[in-house]
């Protein structure tokens, strides 16, 4: 285990700067949970500023990757949100779930 930490360590701080103690903390400070969609995670992903390197916090799986594919753009994140608001179902407040289209 000592030696996992180790290796996890000289990769945070060569990749984004931070130790596994600064990971560790954010880990707690965000109560386990990815910082964009609030779910648990099983394991987590630093997301960081691709301009600035600036670690902005930690991330699912899918989060990850879902921001990465919209460029980390809020115009386009926000579009596409526009879009599926759009198209829909009403939600059936009795189905616990994602909303159907």
């Amino acid at each position: 285990k000592k030696n996992r930490d180790a290796t996890k360590n000289q990769k945070l701080l060569k990749t984004y700067g931070i130790t596994l103690e600064d990971f560790r903390s954010r880990l707690s400070q965000q109560k386990g949970k990815c910082a964009a969609c609030e779910q648990p995670m099983k394991r987590p992903h630093t997301d960081h500023c691709h301009e600035t390197g600036t670690v902005r916090g930690l991330l699912c799986s899918n989060c990850n990757t879902g921001l990465g594919m919209f460029k980390d753009s809020p115009e386009l994140l926000r579009r596409a949100a526009g879009y599926l608001l759009a198209h829909s179902a009403p939600v059936d407040e009795t189905f616990v779930g994602d909303a159907g289209c």
